[in-house]
């Protein structure tokens, strides 16, 4: 059995991060961070991750800001966006988006079966990036 690929999830939500992980903790390896400085620390520690699932609304930076300075050092890495506003939504500008190297932007709530949609395609991608 090969082993699993690692899936973060940054919020400081814990319920956010709890469903996260229970929804997602049999097919991946799920590190929870509940900050983005966190998150840095975890990542410099454990490497690269396949898909990094961030939230916008953090308080020590945007999600758009801590994937931004993840994309240096793990370009393979499959970025996620979550945003509960809509107006963020249309504020995450496409440059902003394009620089920090994000795959989707996702509104808070989604439906699960969309999220799972959006992992799955985010894992084909990854596979692609390694050459898999």
């Amino acid at each position: 059995m090969s082993e699993k690929l690692k899936l973060m999830v940054v919020d400081d939500e814990p319920n956010n991060l709890d469903l996260l992980y229970r929804t997602f903790r049999r097919e991946f390896k799920v590190i929870k961070a509940e900050s983005a400085t966190l998150a840095m620390e975890i990542l410099d520690t454990e490497g690269e991750m396949a898909i990094i699932i961030s939230d916008q609304s953090m308080p020590d930076m945007t999600g758009i800001q801590f994937l931004r300075k993840t994309r240096e050092s793990f370009p393979d890495t499959v970025r996620i966006l979550l945003s509960g506003y809509a107006e963020e939504q249309i504020n995450c500008g496409v440059d902003e988006v394009k620089e920090a190297d994000i795959f989707k932007c996702v509104t808070k709530p989604c439906s699960l079966p969309e999220l799972k949609s959006v992992i799955q395609e985010s894992v084909e991608l990854y596979n692609t990036n390694k050459g898999l």
